[in-house]
């Protein structure tokens, strides 16, 4: 029997990303993202959930999510989700749960939350070879 582990998630990220390169050069990037569940409960309650998700991101791709992407901005991620297990600075085996991206779209006008116009942030560049997404072109 065949099976398959695809993820597919739209959210804003919770921070920008970290980067960081392996022993022969190859970069990784690090970010969360956010993913919201609203609801109305039994007695007409709104109720809202936020998930969080870590995401990684190896490569060029991963570059341009260092440069391009900041905390607030949404993002579509495509990718596959792995467990890994380390030891803690205590020596505590750990657990954690990533999305290893094969995919990443930016969402949006090229701007974080925090590069608005009249903040001194210069406005961010969108990648070259990159598919942007403009909020008008999401159909939900």
């Amino acid at each position: 029997m065949a099976s398959m582990n695809k993820v597919l998630i739209l959210g804003n990220l919770g921070s920008d990303p970290e980067i960081a390169y392996t022993g022969s050069g190859q970069a990784v990037a690090n970010f969360s993202l956010a993913t919201n569940e609203v609801w109305t409960d039994k007695q007409g309650n709104k109720q809202e959930r936020t998930e969080w998700h870590r995401i990684v991101v190896w490569g060029k791709q991963g570059e341009n999510c260092k440069e391009f992407l900041r905390k607030g901005r949404t993002a579509l991620v495509e990718g596959r989700l792995q467990t890994r297990t380390f030891d803690d600075k205590q020596g505590q085996k750990r657990s954690v749960t990533e999305i290893v991206a094969q995919n990443v779209v930016f969402i949006g006008g090229g701007r974080g939350a925090g590069d608005e116009p009249g903040t001194g942030e210069p406005p961010m560049r969108e990648p070259e070879g990159m598919p942007v997404i403009k909020d008008d072109d999401v159909p939900f």
